[in-house]
């Protein structure tokens, strides 16, 4: 019992703190951490505002005519919003960095949406009369479902991370990990208060002398540094990373399945064929156009499509026509070889036929498959919303296709009996 709490914990802590630290931290994905900028940065600083360092840090900034981008505490800003107006009326942009300092890797998800960022907002827009649109989350602790909860703000992150909450790296350090991770787009982490946990209190102190050198040099090197909406690009709008954060599970989960159930591609070289050997359970029997009949209890090769190769060929095609080519071609190619496996692997030796479900069905006939429409029911609808929803995630241009010509997008039982495959590719 204990070990099967403990392997639920395992789990759920997995999920819901690590997979989401992968996916933004590592993949990148559902996330900003760097743009296209010409001779262009971001400065971006958290945790403030501070009533010392904040505005020394303004004035160093309006010195050098430098614009930045706060990720402030709404609890601070709620102390002091004379520094959170003059940040917006000297032309700064001001971001969410939740209301309190506290990991959304601790706090329930409905909480972090509702109780920190949205009330941050609120309170942000209740000072300036502008209502925060991107937004920070401490440490850049993200978890499982703020990716999909705070869908209306753009997550930004960073690219460069100089440490300078310790004083003794702001002191040693700070101005050379700047200088060094000068790139077009960069966006780099900074702080103006130093009263978080982790953090020396006397910190900013040392990260402003070095800011005021790395400013000078900027200058002399002719690069600016603008606020994180001026370097937005469409590529980082939280519709396009919905779908690459959609793209991303959906890739996993394809891996996870494959390996539970023992799914194999045909040819490693071209793996858009996939099989596995199981009983075929439908309550109808299947009749084939070469007499055969596949009934319930029969063994059968179930097909699957690898759809990461199917999204890489759907990316490169130029139409929707240039890449039914394609697929017709390799499946081709793929059909004798799928014969020698059912004629040689002893798993297949009493399989009657290759079957499967898929709303990729045109053109199935001219290779020998039998098209059948799927018995009315549960099981049909269910199958129809998800091979849509699949459509969606992979295809490039799956919104316009599920709005264009839909009626053909109807899932299809596609089917082909091992004596005509036989017939067909024994040569």
């Amino acid at each position: 019992m204990e070990k099967r709490i403990f392997l639920i914990v395992l789990i759920f802590t997995s999920l819901y703190m690590l997979l989401p630290w992968i996916i933004t931290r590592i993949m990148g994905i559902g996330v900003v951490r760097r743009f296209q900028g010409n001779r262009q940065l971001a400065l971006t600083f958290d945790d403030g505002p501070h009533p010392e360092y904040t505005p020394q840090l303004l004035d160093l900034l309006k010195k050098h005519n430098m614009k930045a981008t706060f990720f402030v505490l709404a609890s601070r800003a709620e102390q002091y919003p004379e520094l959170l107006l003059r940040m917006h009326e000297e032309g700064h942009q001001i971001g969410v960095h939740n209301y309190d300092h506290k990991s959304n890797w601790l706090m329930l998800p409905w909480n972090v949406k509702r109780r920190q960022v949205d009330r941050s907002a609120d309170i942000i827009e209740r000072i300036t009369g502008c209502r925060p649109t991107c937004y920070r989350p401490p440490w850049g602790m993200l978890n499982l479902t703020d990716l999909f909860l705070l869908k209306d703000y753009t997550i930004v992150l960073w690219s460069v991370m100089t440490g300078d909450w310790r004083s003794k790296v702001a002191e040693k350090r700070l101005k050379n990990s700047m200088l060094e991770g000068l790139k077009d787009g960069a966006i780099v982490l900074l702080h103006d208060s130093g009263d978080t946990l982790g953090a020396n209190r006397d910190a900013p102190r040392y990260m402003l002398q070095a800011l005021e050198e790395v400013l000078e040099e900027l200058q002399r090197q002719s690069w600016a540094t603008v606020r994180i909406d001026e370097l937005m690009t469409a590529a980082a709008t939280p519709a396009h990373n919905s779908r690459r954060l959609l793209l991303a599970f959906w890739m996993l989960w394809e891996r996870c399945f494959a390996t539970f159930f023992n799914i194999i591609p045909v040819d490693q070289s071209n793996p858009l064929l996939k099989v596995r050997v199981r009983e075929y359970r439908g309550s109808q029997p299947i009749q084939l156009e070469d007499g055969e009949q596949i009934c319930k209890g029969d063994r059968i090769a179930e097909l699957h499509l690898d759809n990461k190769l199917l999204y890489r060929l759907g990316s490169s095609s130029r139409n929707s026509v240039h890449l039914a080519i394609q697929l017709i071609r390799r499946t081709e190619v793929l059909l004798p070889q799928l014969l020698l496996l059912m004629q040689n692997d002893p798993q297949y030796r009493d399989v009657k036929g290759l079957y499967g479900i898929s709303i990729i069905h045109r053109g199935t006939r001219q290779l020998g498959f039998t098209v059948l429409d799927l018995p009315e029911g549960f099981f049909s609808k269910l199958t129809h919303y998800y091979l849509r929803f699949l459509l969606y995630v992979i295809h490039p241009q799956g919104t316009e296709r599920l709005k264009s010509r839909s009626e053909l997008l109807t899932p299809k039982i596609i089917a082909i009996s091992k004596k005509e495959l036989e017939n067909r590719y024994a040569a």
